[in-house]
């Protein structure tokens, strides 16, 4: 994992910590979680106040995900809401997180200035045991504390402002004003600088979770559908006429659940000739089988001359396998009638064309759980499926590694938007 570390593709993006009074701050929160406080001074985080070396510190990679669910936050600064969530249970952490900052923005800027803002997601449920316990969940409520307690202070001069207003003789209550006094040396104008968050129950809606071996949920109006491993505890337990369930290796009901529901791009000229889309695909699939046959054989450097050498050699292979003729066949079919038609196709192999539809709010679930078809894909994987990612990266070989790192650093981290729009169509 060093070589990813060194090439920002393992917790990449992180907000260095090295300042004393917010390496302090952080010290406090933690003891508030009832945690020991770190002895770095200088550490990352991410949105959710994450880090990576103190996790490492502390031994204990969930410090701040207990029983990985009510996930805890810290909020040292208001830039944290441009970082990405590297370490979460749920996939929609990040995006609740976001939410949460843009919807309180004012207060968090004010708050910051003087305090560390920390507490925990709170949902219905405090441990998950089974499936229902995860369909239980449709909001989440942010429970929101500060070191100082400048929240409570501040809410205090609240009230004895409005007191002072609203009753005739309280300007009279000497130590009611001094009171005010001390309140708004901590707390500055509450006029002026809104110091209480407005906004702290959000939907939870689409989302994936590492429990059970990963759980998908998409959410639509008369359906909820459950996409995870049969063996899951609750699986096909309940309600059938509200929550439909589908197992995760089931490619041909996974991928008509995705269609019907227009969750999906299908092969069409519009898009898949623009974008690259299954040359991409082909060229992943046989860096993958290279991989595989040859994995002390370093192509890290390799042009693309070389590869398309390397596939004549090993035609009978390819050929017999079946993904790279198919890919082919895919193109031309969609370049002599403007699309393919995907009824006759093997189901497995329906994934490799598709991508998730662009405008749709659970694009990004989408391709995750499309690559969960098409794992040798390691750029798709990456994208939208890091852990997946980084659990395929540590059965790969030394040189299989270099040419992975390699190729993720020369396309995707040179420009992350660019490449992201152009074979996904997505723009956020």
């Amino acid at each position: 994992m060093d070589l990813l570390r060194i090439n920002a593709l393992l917790y990449g993006r992180l907000l260095t910590i090295d300042q004393p009074h917010l390496v302090e701050r952080y010290n406090k929160a933690l003891q508030a979680f009832g945690l020991p406080q770190t002895k770095l001074h200088r550490f990352e985080i991410d949105r959710s106040g994450f880090s990576p070396q103190v996790a490492d510190e502390l031994g204990d990679p969930l410090y701040l995900d207990p029983n990985e669910v009510n996930r805890r936050f810290i909020i040292l600064t208001p830039e944290q809401i441009d970082l990405p969530v590297v370490h979460t249970a749920f996939s929609n952490t990040s995006q609740l997180i976001f939410e949460f900052m843009v919807a309180n923005q004012r207060a968090i800027n004010a708050l910051t200035i003087k305090d560390v803002i920390y507490g925990e997601i709170e949902d219905s449920v405090s441990k998950v045991e089974d499936i229902e316990d995860l369909l239980s969940i449709h909001q989440v409520e942010f429970r929101v504390l500060s070191a100082e307690d400048v929240l409570g202070k501040a809410a205090e001069l609240g009230t004895l402002t409005d007191r002072l207003k609203l009753e005739p003789d309280a300007w009279r209550d000497d130590a009611m004003l001094l009171r005010m006094v001390e309140l708004a040396k901590i707390c500055g104008d509450i006029r002026e600088n809104a110091l209480v968050p407005d906004q702290v129950i959000f939907r939870h809606t689409a989302f994936w979770t590492s429990h059970f071996g990963g759980v998908y949920i998409f959410v639509d109006p008369d359906m909820t559908t459950v996409i995870a491993d049969p063996a899951a505890p609750g699986f096909r337990r309940s309600r059938p006429w509200q929550v439909s369930y589908l197992a995760l290796d089931d490619a041909d009901k996974v991928f008509r659940f995705l269609a019907s529901t227009g969750r999906l791009d299908l092969p069409r000229a519009s898009w898949i000739e623009t974008s690259g889309y299954l040359e991409h695909r082909a060229e992943m699939f046989v860096r993958d089988l290279i991989h595989q046959m040859e994995p002390e054989r370093d192509i890290s450097k390799s042009d693309k001359v070389w590869l398309q050498t390397w596939i004549h050699t090993n035609a009978d292979i390819i050929n017999q396998e079946g993904t790279f003729p198919f890919l082919n066949a895919a193109k031309r079919e969609i370049a002599h009638y403007g699309q393919l038609k995907l009824d006759n196709v093997f189901p497995r192999q329906r994934f490799l064309a598709v991508r998730a539809k662009p405008d749709h709010p659970d694009a990004w679930l989408t391709n995750r759980l499309i690559s969960d078809f098409v794992p040798f894909d390691f750029m798709s994987r990456y994208v939208f499926n890091k852990q997946g990612f980084y659990e395929d990266y540590q059965d790969l070989s030394e040189a299989a590694r270099s040419d992975v790192v390699d190729v993720l650093k020369t396309t995707y981290l040179k420009d992350k938007a660019g490449f992201r729009e152009r074979l996904y169509g997505l723009t956020d």
